[in-house]
């Protein structure tokens, strides 16, 4: 059973009488309902009668009505006014625009909009570079989707994706002050959406793509790639590759084993599979596996050989080096990472039990993992989710805002694998030889210098390799 969260937050507005166990009587009433009291203030009193606002985390919005239904069968308590505070906080959205500069009299209008506009937009014509310093080019980021893969909530649609794309562009604000803003399209034809990410490329100094399906989202990621001036970032994709390889890389210094020796075992060939596939081939890895929803895939299964699935063919000439058929539990055995990426519950313990000894687990499926991470941590000697409520959560949060920013300082025009190599480094070392140990192999999300030292080492790196190019 799930634990009360605070994303199933409410609070209550009631009255209660004012004896003397009323409150406790009202806290007992939801302790024993299994919500969890996050918060409790008397707003009004008088001399029977006290207004209590009472905020209660559940685990779900049928168990919040149940926790409101407690109240109420509380003696003497009059329930009023019940708030989600999760829709609380999306109320009207979360993001805003706001003018950098004051238009209080003529000539400020005059500055900023016409005449004087008309002198900057002609030195801009004249040198198409200056738009990144005299326009909002320079800090801007798209977040772009077509709703055909959100969170774990799958084809939704443009519409209902917009709340994750605000809360996206909020994240790139908080943790790396970059100007984002959400770009939800309604079409999920891949030359529509190309053409579209192309024609309104112009205002921003990169694209974030985010939560679209695969395979389409591989053809549109390259294309935009290969057709505009611009870093493009699938963060789905090559985010959960960076901290993937980072967590990765202190693991494996918890447990003493190189990544060029190791045996990987991946669950799940899609956009985030491939991706951190090719990061950590990239990296070092050479035996690595991986399986699907039609097990392990290797050359000679028939949705493999027919050529389909591209990603699939390519998958499986880069991977399996020892020719290996069956199931994902079949591949498991021996090996010492398992990474899945794929869908919620399809190992037990016991099938983490055969693997080798001090064996590696990111079961990383949100909101439900792979296979439960208590019943996992009693076999494998380091066990990583995408959960915030578990010990080292791998999480798109500790990467996107950081990379985004050295690219932007840089004034990158691509990102490469080494630009998302030098990402994950940095990120892995900012947990320390003094701090690493099984439950912390990745930094906290508010960790204070986790997007400045990614940003300094993506920019840098971009820096380095655009001075390669040049040269």
């Amino acid at each position: 059973m799930s634990v009360p969260s605070v994303s199933n937050s409410i609070t209550v507005r009631l009255e209660l009488p004012g004896r003397t166990t009323a409150v406790s009587e009202l806290t007992s009433a939801v302790e024993r309902g299994g919500g969890l009291i996050t918060a409790l203030d008397i707003t009004a009193a008088s001399n029977d009668r006290l207004r209590v606002d009472v905020t209660a985390a559940a685990r779900d919005t049928g168990h919040a009505d149940e926790l409101v239904e407690a109240m109420r069968a509380v003696d003497g308590v009059e329930i009023g006014k019940v708030s989600d505070r999760t829709f609380l906080v999306h109320l009207g959205g979360k993001l805003k625009i706001e003018s950098k500069v004051p238009i209080r009299n003529r000539d400020d209008l005059s500055l900023i909009y016409t005449p004087g506009v008309a002198r900057v937009c002609m030195a801009i014509a004249d040198n198409p570079e200056d738009a990144r310093r005299l326009t909002i080019k320079r800090n801007t980021v798209a977040v772009v989707t077509d709703g055909s893969a959100v969170l774990g909530l799958g084809n939704i649609g443009p519409l209902a994706a917009l709340p994750v794309m605000e809360g996206k562009a909020a994240l790139f604000k908080r943790f790396a002050d970059i100007d984002a803003f959400p770009i939800c399209l309604d079409t999920q034809d891949t030359e529509e959406i190309i053409r579209t990410v192309k024609a309104i490329a112009p205002v921003f100094a990169g694209i974030n793509l985010e939560d679209i399906s695969a395979p389409r989202c591989f053809e549109v990621e390259a294309r935009l790639r290969d057709e505009l001036d611009i870093p493009v970032f699938h963060d789905d994709q090559h985010g959960t590759a960076i901290v993937t390889l980072a967590a990765l890389r202190n693991a494996l210094r918890v447990v003493d084993k190189e990544l060029a020796d190791v045996r990987i075992v991946m669950s799940g060939a899609g956009a985030a599979g491939t991706a951190i596939l090719k990061l950590l081939l990239h990296a070092g890895a050479r035996d690595v596996v991986v399986a699907d929803i039609n097990g392990v895939v290797h050359s000679d299964r028939e949705d493999v050989r027919d050529g389909a699935h591209g990603h699939l063919t390519w998958t499986a000439e880069h991977t399996n080096p020892r020719g290996q058929s069956g199931t994902l539990k079949d591949a498991l055995v021996g090996a010492d990472v398992f990474i899945g990426v794929s869908a919620p519950n399809l190992l037990q313990g016991k099938d983490i039990g055969t693997m080798a000894d001090d064996a590696i687990v990111f079961a990383l499926a949100n909101p439900v993992p792979e296979v439960d991470p208590a019943e996992a941590g009693k076999y494998a000697a380091v066990v990583a989710t995408g959960r915030s409520d578990s010990a080292n959560q791998i999480n798109n949060v500790l990467v996107f805002p950081g990379v985004f920013r050295g690219l932007l300082d840089a004034a990158a025009t691509k990102v490469s694998e080494k630009v998302m190599i030098a990402a994950a480094n940095a990120l892995s070392e900012t947990v320390s030889a003094d701090e690493l140990n099984p439950a912390y192999i990745v930094p906290s999300v508010f960790h204070p210098d986790v997007a400045k030292v990614v940003a300094r080492a993506v920019a840098d790196a971009a820096r380095a390799e655009k001075e390669e190019s040049d040269s």
